[in-house]
């Protein structure tokens, strides 16, 4: 049986450049997905040390302290307090902020007393260079009690020494449980300790005494376990907050000169710089502006930027499409290929672009530090509607994916607070809305411009205010159902301000964009074969009778030859399987200004909102040999084959944008809230009320404009 891989834990506190150094360190070569039995994100990647060591990577959350105050804190605990546990670490690299080493070392004394060897990584070592700040890290190592190193996730600074002192650090031998902790232990902690020794061998006296501060809530403890620490607790007199205040106190007075006396020189140049730009950028009036013309200038790019690649895949897609339909033989696999499979990739293909501009831009904020003074900024906002500062970055992240955006809300301890996040997140629009607001926008809105700014971008913008106005006033509502007595406070760190580190953003580029395409491409794939076969197929006899229906329709009108195949493409569809469907419901959504294509549409678009765009192009691709192979140009030509009006009317436009604004159209996002809130009453609470306020704007907009 082959030697099992160590494991190094990655860990530091939120703000510490600990992404950067994992992204260094492990660069394409990382895993993602979640810890066992929670939805926190579990970073894993594998390390090649000097010697031949192998080793596996985990990127624990970040933690400011083993006294937690979310889900990711939580983790953390969970994880180093138990010697059994699977993420339990053979080393730990510790990532300090080496400009802020004071405010970063709390958990890192915390983490000595465990008996894991650990190094002090101190990292943004270029900024501190350019600050003057220099320490005496033999002195730090000496006194801190573990072997210390500057390096600099932004530059790569240190990795090569980081990874030989780790080998080192892994070579040697183990030393069990340390048998006392770095700080002065209290009376009843010193009393607790004994008591609880013997029912849990293996453990260091610090992690006996995080078993009784976390024994309500930490998973792994049995019922048995729980009664044993309960009545050591109640023997020892131990008092879990006083004790919390007791350590954190005594431990800040134990390093703190430590820091002082190995520090050469203050930097405060950077904090004054973040300072003074924070007055602008935090200012109660001028930073909320600031927010939203960000916002802006992201969507106007959006638009701006994307337009050429755009074109070009649209153009390569359609020639490829007129390429293979010319020299493929004339059959039904044929006509799958061009009209079924790749007229469904195309409606996701074609937005890449834009999906990767947004979070491109999205990142180098999050990078800058910025996100962070939008919680900040917005936390006053947020506790009126029932929210709390750290979900505007849930909100935030719901304009890429309202799945990740409900599991980051994880951060969120307050359970009233974090539930309202959860249920109004999905009305920001999030990147999957952006392939049906780009078509149907230049139905309703014209392409001219008030001054650099196009009014097809000013709608863009309109929608996902729209989007963020509901979340808001829905927020508000269940604020006043929903009853608690827990309190909220906001526990934030607000970074200095710093250029971004390149190799993040385009690592967060490459995974979302990546998960976008995979993911949404094997939904489409799937949905557009079938659509494909519901389209051309229906019950027997079905399809050659509709076909001889309109040819006698068209001799009596004396159709011309392409009306006649328009009319005999119309008939074909309605009598195949998707077009019976489409009928079906045809009455539900007529009151809306849709017919029974958009019908089918909206029903395969609740695997995916932006299934919608592709199922439009494998519609009006069944039957029509165009040489354009746009989507937006086929939608904006279909005429009813009775009355000849336009199908994407502004009414209809508006009133199918409103739709897509406020629907609930995404099965993963209800799994999603099914396994956050543990419950299917939440997630079919959200999906009723979110349909009947799409129904109800809808229908408003179209009455309005018909």
């Amino acid at each position: 049986m082959p030697e099992q891989e160590p494991k190094i834990a990655l860990i530091g506190n939120p703000n510490s450049g600990k992404t950067s150094i994992f992204n260094q360190l492990t660069g394409l070569q990382q895993k993602v997905g979640n810890f066992p039995g929670v939805t926190v994100d579990k970073k894993t990647g594998t390390l090649e040390l000097p010697g031949g060591i192998r080793a596996e990577l985990i990127d624990l959350p970040g933690a400011y302290s083993f006294y937690p105050t979310s889900k990711d804190e939580k983790l953390v605990v969970q994880s180093l307090v138990q010697p059994g546990n699977d993420n339990y670490p053979d080393a730990i690299v510790y990532i300090a902020d080496v400009t802020k080493l004071e405010k970063h070392l709390l958990l890192f004394s915390q983490l000595k007393d465990l008996g894991i060897p650990v190094l002090l990584a101190l990292n943004m070592a270029d900024v501190a260079e350019q600050e003057g700040l220099q320490y005496d890290l033999d002195k730090l190592s000496q006194k801190l009690g573990a072997p210390t190193l500057l390096l600099s996730g932004r530059s790569g600074e240190g990795m090569t020494q980081l990874k030989t002192m780790l080998a080192a650090l892994l070579a040697q031998p183990a030393t069990g449980p340390v048998d006392s902790t770095q700080y002065r232990l209290s009376p009843e902690e010193a009393k607790l300790i004994p008591q609880l020794q013997d029912k849990f061998p293996g453990y260091t006296p610090y992690q006996l005494v995080l078993l009784a501060h976390h024994v309500k809530w930490l998973p792994f403890l049995s019922p048995l376990q729980k009664e044993q620490i309960e009545t050591a607790i109640s023997n020892s007199g131990f008092q879990d907050l006083q004790l919390q205040v007791y350590e954190t106190m005594q431990r800040y007075d134990q390093f703190t000169p430590i820091v002082q006396q190995a520090r050469d020189k203050d930097g405060d140049q950077s904090a004054s710089f973040t300072d003074r730009l924070d007055d602008l950028l935090t200012n109660r009036f001028f930073g909320p502006v600031v927010f939203f013309g960000l916002m802006l200038l992201i969507f106007h790019a959006l638009f701006t930027w994307a337009e050429l690649p755009m074109n070009i895949i649209e153009g390569a897609i359609g020639s490829l499409s007129t390429f293979l339909q010319s020299s493929l033989p004339e059959h039904w696999l044929t006509n799958l290929l061009t009209e079924g499979v790749l007229a469904g990739l195309s409606g996701i293909v074609v937005f890449v672009p834009q999906i990767a501009i947004l979070f491109f831009l999205i990142s180098l904020l999050e990078e800058v530090g910025y996100m962070a003074r939008a919680a900040f900024m917005f936390d006053r906002i947020m506790q009126f509607f029932g929210l709390n500062g750290r979900s505007i970055v849930a909100l935030i992240s719901g304009g890429a994916c309202a799945i990740p955006a409900i599991m980051s809300t994880r951060t969120i301890s307050n359970w009233k607070e974090r539930l309202i996040t959860i249920l109004v997140t999905p009305f920001i629009s999030c990147s999957a809305r952006i392939p049906v607001y780009t078509v149907l926008i230049g139905f309703v809105v014209p392409p001219t411009k008030i001054g650099f700014i196009s009014l097809q971008a000013l709608a863009f913008m309109g929608l996902y205010l729209l989007g963020i106005a509901a979340a808001l006033l829905s927020a508000l509502v269940f604020k006043l159902i929903l009853r608690t007595n827990e309190t909220s406070f906001l526990m934030l760190e607000l970074p200095a301000y710093r250029l971004p580190v390149m190799r993040n953003v385009w690592l967060t580029v490459w995974e979302k964009v990546k998960t976008f395409t995979v993911e949404a491409g094997r939904i489409i794939l799937i949905i557009t074969i079938v659509l494909w076969v519901l389209s051309s197929f229906g019950p027997p006899g079905s399809i050659p009778r509709a076909e001889a229906a309109a040819q006698r329709s068209a001799q009596e009108q004396k159709l011309n030859a392409e009306e006649t195949q328009d009319l005999v493409d119309a008939k074909v569809m309605e009598a195949s399987f998707a077009g019976r469907l489409g009928k079906f419901i045809e009455p539900v959504i007529k009151p809306l200004g849709f017919d029974w294509k958009i019908g089918i549409a909206l029903i395969t678009s609740f695997a995916a909102r932006e299934v919608f765009v592709a199922t439009m192009a494998t519609i009006y691709s069944i039957g029509h040999q165009d040489d354009e192979y746009s989507i937006r140009e086929k939608m904006a030509n279909q005429r009813d084959p009775v009355t000849k009006e336009l199908i994407y009317t502004p009414a209809t436009s508006l009133s199918l944008l409103l739709f897509y604004v406020f629907a609930m159209q995404c099965m993963s996002t209800i799994a999603v809230v099914r396994r956050e809130t543990k419950s299917w009453k939440w997630p079919l609470i959200q999906f009723g009320f979110m349909t009947g306020l799409a129904y109800l704007s809808s229908w408003l907009a179209y009455m309005w404009l018909s």
